[in-house]
């Protein structure tokens, strides 16, 4: 009997290197996403997070996979917008929220009755979950939310045997950040070097955290900063 994990997001990056890291330890891997994840025997299911709705096709692939053995649920999935916490349009805040907040807690509520000892709920915050920077407001308080969101999990499934954690990635090298820094080698370079180690992390790095953080209950309730040691300026 394998275990199962429930992905959101794994079609690239962060999600992407998580799905191979299960997979590569023999669980059943469920990509929730847009577009399709490209690891080999993923299981997906293409939906919108963004577009209510789409709980049924999420339902049966967790139920097609009950018995498996320990559940866990990442919640990778994430908007990522420029704005401004002062000029934000509501309706432009409710969609991000929709996708980095709402999503997480309609899926925990899918995954409740198939969650055994030892399975997990696992947040994919930010280093930005816990402080700010300018032009990210939506992503800032969404992230926020998400680590408040991971602690009132720990609290709620008290006594139950089952886990959580906020896994808290520096500057990944994914397709949604070189999106973001564009084409300039100046600008990459500049971003790598606010790392004390001079790099970027790559998404196998934060998939090794977060298959720790499925298999290791005593990290229940932490918020881990995985950044190579970011260099604050």
């Amino acid at each position: 009997m394998s275990d199962q994990v429930l992905i959101t997001g794994a079609s690239r990056g962060i999600g992407r290197a998580a799905a191979e890291r299960f997979r590569k330890e023999g669980w059943r891997v469920i990509n929730v996403s847009r577009s399709p994840c490209i690891v080999p025997d993923v299981v997906n299911v293409p939906v919108d997070l963004a577009v209510p709705g789409w709980e049924p096709a999420v339902e049966k692939a967790l139920r097609d996979g009950a018995g498996q053995g320990r559940l866990s649920v990442i919640h990778n999935a994430a908007l990522y917008e420029h704005d401004d916490a002062l000029t934000m349009d509501a309706d432009h805040l409710r969609r991000v929220l929709e996708v980095n907040v709402v999503a997480p807690l309609v899926l925990n509520r899918l995954a409740r009755p198939l969650l055994t000892d030892g399975s997990s709920l696992l947040y994919v915050a930010s280093t930005l979950g816990e402080k700010a920077v300018k032009g990210v407001a939506s992503y800032v308080t969404t992230k926020h939310a998400l680590i408040g969101m991971m602690r009132a999990t720990c609290q709620d499934l008290a006594g139950t045997q089952v886990h959580t954690a906020a896994v808290c990635p520096g500057f990944t090298d994914t397709e949604m950040l070189r999106e973001h820094l564009g084409a300039d080698p100046a600008v990459r370079a500049s971003v790598a070097g606010m790392t004390t180690f001079g790099r970027l992390i790559t998404p196998e790095e934060i998939a090794n955290v977060l298959y720790l953080c499925a298999t290791t209950p005593v990290l229940n309730g932490a918020v881990i900063h995985a950044n190579l040691g970011q260099i604050e300026r």
